[in-house]
Formats: C-alpha cells, sequence, structure tokens
C-alpha cells in the first residue's frame, strides 16, 4: 500500500501529533508498505527511510505551521497514493484532504487536537462556533475521521462530522515500565528530589496554556509531598512565576530513557488539561505503574476509572488538592491503583494500534473501489 501521510506537525516539534506520526511511519516501514509525508518546516528529509517534503510556514505559540503550497495536489499525485493520511487535519492537513477528494483518492483524517475547544476555553465563543464549522468541512470531505477517545468521537458526531470511528494511541510498554525504578540515573535523581523520602507528585507534559499546568499551584505545599514538572513549551515562563516560592522543581523537557527515568521518580502523575482528546502522558504514567489524579472531561475519562486505576476530580480543578492528600497519605492505595492501570494499559501496544489502522486504510480503498465499481 502507498502511504501519503499529511499532518500539522512534526520533528524537530515534539508533541502528540508529531509522535504519533513517526509511530504510524515507523509502522508502514515494519509492515513493507510505501509512504511519503508532507508537513511544516523545518523537519528532516527523511523519516524511516521515506521522503520528507517540508513547506514553508510560520510558528505559532512554538507551533510550526505549514502553509499549503499550489504544487500540494501535483505531489500528491506524483506519488500516487491508495490512501492520504491527514493528522489532525486544520491548515496543511485540510489542504491534503481536500486535494486527495479532488484526486479521487480516498482519506482518513485523524482527529487530534481540541482546536474549538481551547478557543472555549479562552472565552472566544465566536472562534469556538467558527472551528467546529470549519472541522466539521474538512472531516466530512474526508472518507474516515478516526478519534482517539469515546468523548472525542461523541464530541464530532454532535457536531454533525460523519463517518467516526475510535482509534486510540499506543504506548511503549517496554520505555514506560516500572523497571526503571531500579535503574541507577532513576534513583539518583530521585534521591536528588526527595532527600527526605518526600512523595514526588509529577506533571509530565507541554507547558502550554490549553494544559492549565499553572493549576499545579494548588498543589504544591501538600505536607509530605514535593511537585516535580517534567516539560516545556510556551506556557515555561508563566508557570515558573506560578510555582516561585514553593519547593517545586522544573526538570524541564526529557524524551527517551530519560524520560523514562523521570517518570521512575514519582509516586503520582497529575494531570492538569480538560480539552484533551486522548491525555498521552496519562497513558504513559499508567504504563509505568503510576497512579493518576485528572479531571473528569476529555480523553482521560477513557484512561482513568475513578478509585480503580487514579481518581479524578471535577473539571475545574477543586477536588484536585483532595486527591492528591488522599494518595500522598496512602502508599497502599498508590500502589493498588498504580498496578492497576498498568494492567490496563497492558496491551495498547503501538504495533496493535498500527494494524488496526492499515485495516482503517483497507476499508477505504475497498469502499472507494466498490462504489467505483
Amino acid at each position: 500500500m502507498r502511504v501519503a501521510v499529511v499532518t500539522e506537525s512534526f520533528l524537530p516539534s515534539v508533541n502528540g501529533v508529531a509522535g504519533s506520526v513517526c509511530r504510524v511511519l515507523d509502522h508502514l516501514r515494519l509492515r513493507g508498505h510505501d509512504a511519503m509525508l508532507i508537513c511544516p518546516a523545518p523537519a528532516p528529509t527523511t523519516y524511516a527511510g521515506f521522503p520528507v517534503h517540508a513547506v514553508a510556514g510560520f510558528s505559532y505559540r512554538q507551533f510550526a505551521v505549514g502553509v499549503p503550497t499550489p504544487d500540494l495536489r501535483p505531489r500528491l499525485a506524483a506519488f500516487a497514493p491508495d490512501v492520504v493520511h491527514a493528522a489532525s487535519p486544520f491548515v496543511l492537513g485540510a489542504a491534503g484532504v481536500f486535494a486527495a477528494a479532488r484526486l479521487g483518492v480516498p482519506s482518513v483524517a485523524v482527529f487530534q487536537t481540541d482546536v474549538a475547544g481551547f478557543a472555549r476555553t479562552h472565552g472566544l465563543g465566536l472562534a469556538h462556533r467558527a472551528a467546529w464549522g470549519w472541522i466539521r468541512r474538512v472531516h466530512a470531505a474526508a472518507d474516515l475521521t478516526l478519534a482517539p477517545s469515546r468523548t472525542a468521537v461523541d464530541d464530532l458526531l454532535a457536531h454533525g462530522v460523519p463517518r467516526v470511528r475510535r482509534w486510540g494511541r499506543g504506548v511503549d510498554g517496554a520505555l514506560f515500565d516500572p523497571a526503571w525504578r531500579a535503574d541507577r540515573g532513576a534513583l539518583a535523581l530521585r534521591a536528588a528530589l526527595a532527600p527526605q523520602g518526600q512523595v514526588l507528585v509529577g506533571y509530565v507534559g507541554r507547558l502550554s496554556p490549553e494544559k492549565r499546568v499553572e493549576r499545579l499551584t494548588r498543589l504544591a505545599g501538600v505536607p509530605g509531598s514535593r511537585l516535580v514538572v517534567v516539560g516545556a513549551g510556551p506556557s515555561s515562563g508563566s508557570v515558573t512565576r506560578a510555582l516561585r516560592g514553593t519547593d517545586a522543581v522544573l526538570l524541564g523537557r526529557r524524551e527517551g530513557e530519560d524520560l523514562a527515568r523521570a517518570y521512575a521518580c514519582l509516586d503520582l502523575f497529575v494531570h492538569t488539561g480538560t480539552d484533551e482528546t486522548f491525555g498521552q502522558t496519562v497513558q504513559e504514567a499508567m504504563s509505568c505503574g503510576l497512579p493518576v489524579v485528572a479531571p473528569a472531561s476529555g480523553g482521560p475519562l477513557d484512561l482513568v476509572q475513578d478509585g480503580v486505576t487514579g481518581l479524578l476530580h471535577p473539571p475545574d480543578g477543586s477536588g484536585a488538592r483532595v486527591a492528591v492528600e488522599r494518595l500522598v497519605a496512602d502508599a497502599g492505595l498508590r500502589a493498588r491503583l498504580g498496578a492497576a492501570g498498568r494492567r490496563r494499559v497492558a496491551g495498547r501496544t503501538w504495533q496493535a494500534l498500527g494494524d488496526e489502522l492499515l485495516a482503517h486504510y483497507g476499508a477505504v480503498v475497498a469502499s472507494r473501489a466498490g462504489v467505483a465499481a
């Protein structure tokens, strides 16, 4: 199969969209398919042996936004794909969906970023309605829309988006594994972060307005604990200012094994955003055997079962501190919830999710061929 991937974000950016696109390309290579990628500049020239075509664009809140160019459709036509995969289509990805439609090529649109939700959160009512109108138009032009959680599927259907199926996210269970707690580097980091044996309460993820990371200030100073923040982004400055005067530690962005060591240091994980279509760091934390405290909103509802794998609180964050205090005071509860979370995500490998995606590709290709026949 020949797959053209058009994405709103790619390397060197580090975010959920770029990460999932890398996993898709890795899986296409593993299964012997051919692919090409169109993404915003700057970008590598190849990935997984596939050509990468970068288009010019601009930066918005440290995101590279690609600008569709007239050669997009000819470039897709020259590759002659069997299917076009549009990752989080809104600007460049939207152009990819429309180009595929004009070429008569089936497309699969992957909904990952709740742009409309961000607008609502920031009180932009007109922008919220306009965003949903555009999302509906883009995704209606695709043969299939894949959303990562039940909440996201329901939102899309409620706003008139047709042909929506659920396609989750995989997790690297070997990298995000409780065994990292015995790693020498992880032990040294924990000793530095908790010299008096404090319970480490951690957030891992992008520091940006929609993540509402400043809410972590409510969790600073819980007796017997210390707050640890792992990540970077446009809100780094405001988060640093918000936590000034507390004993919270900001470790900055970590990747690969360094990220696994950071998770391994923690005793529990807190999530702050309310507009997540999925919540990949929640799943990574669960894979590491950490109990999760999260708002009862969005993607985490698919992952966190209240009182079983973690603790949920109202979306306004009002119950977060009580939940954290409960877990800080009860090591046995932390262990039980963390073990249950690890079991819950154990089978969600990227390989299994990749094969599921290939089945979706095959279905839209077969459906389009049946219509043509």
